[in-house]
């Protein structure tokens, strides 16, 4: 198997090593100094690379290429066009220009833009993204591109998140020369960690709910849920280990380095996990990797859900956002084996926690969704209190310089399990905190809050920017110092002092620590209603128009696209609720009385005088539950109507997260109730024993 890994990784994809055996030497060239310096691409390159590519492609297939884009929708958008260019005498060519290759035109009309397009401004551009390597797939070739309006606006999520990473890598080049250290480019790179459900292809198509919203919005919970912690690394089921074994192979073909597999806490829940990659390369990759395993997943005779709560009781989904910094031969955010003396790194970290301090409300809102909302807070989710971990060393480190108080740190210890057949090994200087959204882990930061469904581009754009934010401002003072080691000590020193209220290394969902962030002045947006608005503000504005990020007008349509995302998803689901109750839950808890009436009815009969205590108290409390559910009806109705007369977006969302989720989970309560005493036979829904417990 390890020979054969080796021969089909990559085979998709148009990378280097292709790149460098078919282009002459000097395209070549030209076009590494295009990817490595951002030296602009000239059109007769572009067309000798476009001819190369297009031949390759077909080698494997191809017959169209689409210019693969991420608009505001958090997913890929793509347009085939054919190679195939018919000629005067009735054949045809294939063909494909430089000018094809790097520029694009889709509809832009129909793409959520936040007011930035209306219906009859139709047109919009993509352009190639050539750090992102061209690949095929389903027999196209699919060039990773951004979206932009006719007017120049961003319409996507890639264009500010390539405008982020250059923005740091040129300010964090600043730092570094300070350093001594001369180098070209900063890359921020990321490992994202996917966790995912999968379920019996057969139990989703009978449920309306995840077809339509990808969770169960009705369900009674099992007798089992996950208290006996045997899912996590647990034996893999045949099904899903097959499942697993295709989509390494269909990855890896498209140069996904995809190393871990696994179950996850929750039943039925698992986890992938990449290598770490440049942050636009390893996003992509990311879509690629989700959109693959929906594709595959039927396969095997199972539906992969990407919603971060699709099963109530059990743990939730998210994506862990594993964030560093490297130049050549350096990752920023190394430590090294004596943090306290290694001032490099304590500078950079000192930008991170800045940042985060200063711009939490932005960062919570790029987490702000629909879906998270059930997640964050609980079963190994983090709170929506912005904090970070450092962990005990660097908290020591952090602590004495401060104080200006002597290192007195833990040191290196061996780990012994006290068998000696065992071997011995060092203890890593940091624990891992599940409940801390921002987390550093030796030599990278985890941000654990982002949403299993989520693109992960706008998280980066914010982390990227906050950082460049605070390494510009640290070069700007730093350029000026006569004397450059007391004056980034001096600076060091009073970033940590002045941004320890971030700093918390506890447990997160203790309510203590709900008071202490509030004292602190961190802020607890606990709702997308109550943390979007905070995305447009002055502040945040200033902050990405200083970088060229993104525009205020640009910033405020993310807004506004967000916000109307989040109530159209609450409006999918209640008015989905409302269709599953009233068309399958109703008339099957009915059929359940009239019979258990009729079976009173047939023993009084039979017997006169015998008792029915037990079938008469199941049917006046399956009548108690039949009421709650038609008075849940009502007031879902009455609050989606109150929800969708209202004015803006953000007044729809505060209704929607007021009026309409409590509406929910009222009639999902009764509901839920009247499943755990109704027979199976009448059950319209598979129950989540049946759901999370299958065998195959």
């Amino acid at each position: 198997m390890a020979a054969n890994v080796m021969e089909i990784y990559g085979t998709k994809v148009f990378n280097e090593h292709v790149m460098r055996e078919r282009l002459p030497s000097a395209t070549y060239k030209s076009l590494k100094a295009t990817l490595e310096r951002g030296q602009p691409l000239d059109i007769e390159v572009a067309n000798v690379v476009a001819s190369v590519m297009k031949r390759w492609a077909m080698e494997q297939g191809a017959t169209h290429y689409t210019h693969w884009f991420q608009p505001l929708t958090g997913i890929t958008s793509e347009k085939h066009d054919s190679f195939l260019s018919p000629v005067g005498d009735g054949t045809a060519i294939m063909e494909f220009s430089g000018k094809e290759l790097v520029r694009g035109e889709p509809d832009a009309s129909s793409f959520p833009s936040g007011g930035l397009r209306a219906t009859c401004e139709a047109r919009g551009y993509t352009a190639w993204d050539p750090t992102s390597y061209a690949f095929v797939k389903d027999d196209v070739l699919c060039i990773p591109t951004a979206f932009c309006s006719y007017t120049g606006e961003a319409l996507d999520k890639k264009t500010p998140l390539l405008r982020s990473m250059s923005a740091l890598s040129t300010q964090a080049c600043r730092v570094l020369k300070l350093f001594g250290k001369d180098v070209d480019y900063v890359n921020t790179t990321l490992g994202a960690e996917q966790e995912f459900f999968l379920v019996k292809k057969e139990d989703y198509d009978a449920r309306e709910d995840l077809v339509l919203t990808g969770r169960t919005l009705f369900g009674s919970s099992s007798a089992k849920g996950q208290e006996l912690e045997e899912h996590y690394f647990g034996t893999l089921r045949p099904a899903v280990s097959a499942f697993m074994k295709e989509l390494d192979e269909e990855l890896w073909k498209l140069g996904i380095p995809l190393r871990t597999k696994h179950n996850e806490v929750a039943p039925c829940q698992h986890e992938f996990a990449p290598i770490f990659e440049p942050t636009n390369v390893a996003i992509d990759h990311n879509l690629l990797t989700m959109e693959m395993m929906k594709k595959i997943a039927p396969h095997h005779g199972l539906v992969c859900l990407l919603h971060e709560k699709p099963f109530e009781g059990v743990n939730g989904s998210g994506k862990h956002n594993n964030w560093s910094m490297s130049a050549p031969k350096m990752n920023l955010l190394d430590p090294g084996d004596t943090p306290m003396e290694n001032l490099q790194f304590l500078t950079f970290l000192a930008a991170v926690i800045k940042g985060v301090d200063e711009y939490q409300d932005l960062l919570r809102t790029t987490t702000a969704t629909a879906g998270n909302e059930h997640r964050l807070g609980a079963n190994e989710a983090p709170p929506a209190i912005i904090s970070v971990y450092v962990g005990d060393e660097l908290a020591a480190v952090i602590d004495a310089i401060d104080t200006g108080s002597e290192y007195t740190g833990p040191v290196k210890m061996k780990m012994d399990l006290g068998v000696d057949v065992l071997p011995k090994f060092s203890k890593d200087s940091t624990d891992r905190n599940r409940t801390s959204p921002f987390a550093f882990t030796g030599n990278k930061f985890e941000f654990r809050m982002p949403g299993s469904s989520q693109n992960l581009a706008d998280i980066n754009t914010v982390l990227n920017t906050v950082v460049a934010k605070e390494l510009k401002d640290f070069a700007d003072e730093l350029e000026k110092a006569e004397d450059f080691e007391p004056a980034v000590i001096a600076l060091v020193k009073r970033v940590f002092h002045d941004h320890r209220r971030i700093i918390f290394n506890g447990d997160g969902y203790a309510h203590a620590w709900e008071e202490e962030a509030e004292k602190r002045g961190l802020l607890n947006l606990k709702s997308a209603p109550e943390a979007l608005p905070y995305m447009a503000s002055k502040k945040n504005i200033a902050l990405m128009e200083e970088f060229g990020v993104l525009t205020k007008t640009e910033l405020e349509s993310r807004c506004e696209v967000s916000l109307e995302q989040y109530s159209k998803l609450l409006h999918i689901e209640a008015v989905t609720m409302l269709e599953i109750a009233r068309k399958r839950i109703v008339p099957a808890i009915n059929a359940f009385m009239t019979d258990t009436a009729a079976a009173i009815t047939a023993k009084q009969a039979a017997c006169p005088g015998i008792s029915c205590r037990a079938e008469t108290k199941l049917l006046q409390e399956m009548s108690l539950y039949s009421d709650g559910i038609s008075d849940g009806l009502e007031a879902l109705n009455a609050a989606v109507e109150e929800a969708e007369a209202q004015s803006s977006a953000l007044a729809i969302a505060q209704a929607y997260h007021d009026k309409v989720k409590a509406a929910m989970e009222a009639l999902r309560s009764a509901s839920d109730k009247a499943e755990a005493i109704c027979g199976d036979e009448y059950w319209p829904l598979p129950s989540y024993s049946s759901m999370l417990y299958y065998t195959m």
